[in-house]
């Protein structure tokens, strides 16, 4: 299925006056960008319409300010890294999204001339969908065209995602569309087999995309604090581990649904065997491997002696706070024989740092499975990343040139992967309707 909107390829730009939709929320430590990989995204966009000699005006949000002005959520150590990006200083920043500097400065824009207008969201009429905030966007930038390029929040409702469209003819961006093409087709026509690595905290936030790759693919493979909730349901004691009480009866519905398709055959619903645990979320507290279903972990670290009761079972003071070796292993197995892998959600508490080499006491089982998508036990298959804490987590290793397609979106490319309309989309023109002039 090919992206059905138009795209800034569809329609003439020469010399127009733009307003383009960018995802600049990107991480900032005390005013220092620690991550500027949206950034980047958005350059072909960028650079497209600088070749047609518009006037580029760009917006974005960064944050959550709920509608008030504040330094640490401001865009202006964004356009000084997007005016290095660029190789000029051409980029213009504005210290508010509409008003009289809006005005003036859109004026004194040359064409290829590229202005950043501040954060959106310190305006609360953003998020509240307000008609005249879109038509003072609008009327202040002098846009004759709205591009639409921030993936990450197209499934959110806002006056800059799906209400500027409604004023101004709007057409898709290279990164969205690039986005939506490449999710769809690995959604529904994937190279075979699919193994979906579906990690994180919440059930209740992934039911539709697990109900999803049931239905689709051919393994599915649950980790992170999500999967406490899957052990609790199939009866594993998981003492004082994370878990989403009231998503108990979910996962047990779930459950079923994958046994029940995985006895017809050729598909694989697969839970932890065994886990890293320890008494609490701190790099300096010990940790064990319980093994409460493979028992080869204990079998072997006890020989010639039985396993105690204690290897297969999380003490009433532990919690489980990664994937066990054999469950990383396993995974990467199967990974050998994929020729497809979509991976959202990391496999256990990969963020905290550890105190002997790079890789954090709890981030093993995610950097088996890793490496194991990058092709280093051999098969390398295609790879799809999604979701917030896993995009963190790959380009904190600097491993993100790596994957094929790392998605700028978390909650967009699970609505997506899901089959929902994004209304960012929605709002765009179709490739078969005529521009308004």
């Amino acid at each position: 299925m090919s992206f059905s909107k138009k795209t800034i390829r569809d329609i003439n730009l020469d010399g127009k006056t733009v307003l383009m939709r960018v995802d600049f929320n990107v991480p900032l430590d005390k005013g220092v960008i620690a991550d500027d990989y949206r950034i980047q995204q958005a350059l072909p966009t960028i650079n497209y319409l600088l070749e047609r000699k518009v006037r580029l005006v760009l917006c974005s949000h960064l944050g959550r300010p709920e509608g008030k002005a504040n330094n640490d959520d401001s865009l202006f150590p964004v356009a000084k890294r997007l005016g290095e990006l660029l190789g000029n200083d051409k980029v213009n920043f504005v210290k508010d999204c509409v008003g009289p500097l809006v005005v003036k400065a859109v004026k004194a824009m040359a064409p290829g001339d590229v202005v950043l207008l501040e954060n959106v969201r310190f305006h609360a009429e953003e998020e509240a969908n307000d008609d005249n905030f879109a038509q003072q966007l609008v009327a202040d930038t002098g846009a004759e065209v709205f591009v639409q390029d921030a993936f990450g929040v197209v499934h959110h409702g806002a006056v800059s995602v799906s209400e500027l469209p409604k004023y101004l003819p709007g057409v898709a961006g290279l990164l969205l569309e690039k986005e939506v093409d490449t999710i769809t087709r690995v959604m529904q026509d994937p190279e075979r087999p699919l193994v979906a690595v579906v990690g994180g905290a919440k059930i209740s936030d992934k039911i539709d995309i697990l109900t999803k790759f049931i239905d689709i693919a051919d393994i599915v493979a649950v980790g992170g604090a999500m999967a406490n909730t899957f052990l609790l349901a199939d009866g594993i004691d998981v003492a004082k581990s994370l878990v989403e009480h009231n998503d108990v009866s979910i996962a047990k519905d779930i459950l079923e649904k994958a046994r029940a398709k995985a006895k017809q055959g050729n598909f694989v619903f697969y839970i932890p065997q065994d886990a890293v645990v320890a008494h609490a979320i701190d790099k300096t507290k010990p940790t064990r491997i319980v093994d409460w279903s493979a028992h080869v972990i204990s079998a072997i670290e006890n020989y010639p002696k039985r396993p105690p009761h204690s290897a297969s079972t999380i003490a009433d003071d532990e919690m489980i706070l990664d994937i066990g070796p054999f469950s990383a292993s396993f995974i990467a197995g199967t990974l050998q024989l994929a020729k497809t892998v979509v991976w959202n959600g990391s496999l256990g508490v990969a963020e905290q740092t550890g105190l002997q080499g790079p890789v954090g006491p709890y981030a093993h089982g995610t950097h088996v499975v890793m490496e194991a998508i990058l092709g280093e036990r051999g098969n390398k298959p295609f790879s799809l990343v999604g979701g917030g804490d896993t995009v963190s987590f790959i380009q904190s290793q600097g491993l993100t040139p790596y994957f094929n397609h790392v998605s700028t979106g978390g909650g967009a490319s699970l609505e997506l992967m899901a089959g929902r309309s994004l209304p960012g989309v929605e709002a765009l023109l179709d490739k078969t309707e005529n521009e308004v002039q």
